[in-house]
């Protein structure tokens, strides 16, 4: 096989509010930490464990950007797909670093928001924004008419296919 494929979805929660930069010629860059917890019984006590990992991530999508400028905020659930990202930098002692960042890239990639939106941290409807497929580099995006409807979608993708339907309007009964 001669591909390779780098790929993550990430499902969690905002650790901070995103923090927007913009580069020398405007095009904005938002960051922002996602907490992902897994749980399980220990075998042995029967205890309830957690482990949390914390993973940066980078926008560089200027549609998905603005959707979390103005739509997430600490503690928000979100849906995201990207790519892992090694970057090197020096720190302030002076030491050489690596950090491995999860970045949504300028014409690919996901975002969507899993809180109802009239909620800060939690809900059970699906109100939120994604980016994917559509062809071309962006698009507008459209809101569901309902508060508990599909989540809008934001086209973001690079090349072909269109983007996914989450409605299916047919009469079968199962």
């Amino acid at each position: 096989m001669s591909g390779s494929v780098n790929k993550v979805i990430l499902v969690g929660n905002l650790g901070r509010d995103p923090e927007v930069r913009r580069t020398g010629n405007g095009d904005p860059i938002v960051s922002f930490s996602v907490a992902t917890t897994e749980s399980w019984r220990d075998k042995a006590t029967g205890e309830r464990k957690d482990r949390t990992e914390w993973h940066n991530v980078t926008i560089f999508n200027e549609a998905l950007g603005k959707i979390a400028e103005q739509y997430c905020k600490k503690g928000s659930k979100i849906y995201l797909e990207g790519q892992l990202q090694t970057r090197e930098y020096t720190d302030k002692d002076g030491n050489q670093r690596k950090a491995t960042d999860v970045v949504i890239p300028r014409f690919r990639g996901e975002l969507t928001l899993l809180d109802s939106r009239g909620r800060e941290g939690g809900g059970d409807d699906r109100g939120g924004y994604g980016g994917g497929g559509g062809g071309g580099g962006g698009g507008g995006y459209s809101r569901p008419s309902g508060g508990g409807g599909r989540p809008a979608q934001v086209g973001s993708g690079s090349g072909g296919g269109g983007g996914r339907s989450d409605h299916i309007d047919d009469d079968i009964p199962f």
